[in-house]
């Protein structure tokens, strides 16, 4: 696998989502998140966050989220463990004239999505294999991309890959999730080293319930 972000497609059992964000530290992500500033766990692996003590719901309560958070390329990234919901929080990750960017990963129904805000506003959101229905306050700031990516066609509308099963041009949805994927990561020159998630170590922090953080 290489950089970049699109070998993140097809990923089993990984955490909930990733968030980008350009202007801030990771410690300030992590904040930004719902973090504890001085809640910061020793570098841990991608295998160690899931061996936290997280609840996934409490009757009357949340369940846990934790985030492990690192810098690459000129971004900041956390991802995101268990019950997280701080990428929920995308606008508000973006005030202050950061970027931020969030790949949720999911397979075919319901897809996975990209969301895009920067400075305070939720600009741009879609569906992979769905970027003809977008949503956002700038919905079509990135039809320029698709279309060159060849995601969509010169009309913006109309998809390349119809994911029909027994038509001429279906695509398994991985193909069509990378081919977006690449769209994304070249347009924001965003990349997320495999190691990072695999096995090397960054701080984690809790971002929501009370997740137990001893290793």
């Amino acid at each position: 696998m290489s950089d970049g972000i699109q070998w993140l497609v097809g990923l089993k059992n990984w955490m909930s989502s990733v968030v980008f964000a350009r202007g801030i530290s990771a410690q300030e992500l992590a904040l930004r998140m719902g973090a504890d500033p001085d809640g910061a766990t020793e570098p841990i692996t991608d295998a160690q966050a899931w061996g936290l003590d997280m609840e996934g719901y409490r009757p009357g309560g949340d369940g846990d989220g934790v985030v492990r958070v690192g810098e690459c390329a000129g971004w900041s990234f956390a991802l995101e463990y268990g019950d997280s919901t701080g990428g929920d929080l995308l606008a508000e990750i973006s005030r202050d004239g950061v970027e931020a960017v969030r790949y949720v990963p999911m397979q075919e129904h319901p897809p996975a999505t990209v969301d895009y805000a920067r400075d305070g506003v939720a600009l741009c959101s879609f569906g992979l294999a769905e970027e003809n229905q977008r949503y956002g306050k700038e919905p079509d700031l990135l039809v320029a991309d698709l279309i060159a990516g060849q995601v969509l066609g010169p009309d913006g509308e109309t998809l390349l890959a119809p994911r029909d099963p027994d038509g001429d041009d279906y695509e398994d949805f991985r193909v069509t999730y990378r081919r977006t994927l690449g769209v994304v990561e070249r347009r924001f020159g965003l990349s997320l080293p495999p190691a990072c998630l695999e096995e090397g170590g960054l701080p984690a922090y809790a971002v929501r319930g009370t997740p137990n953080m001893r290793i």
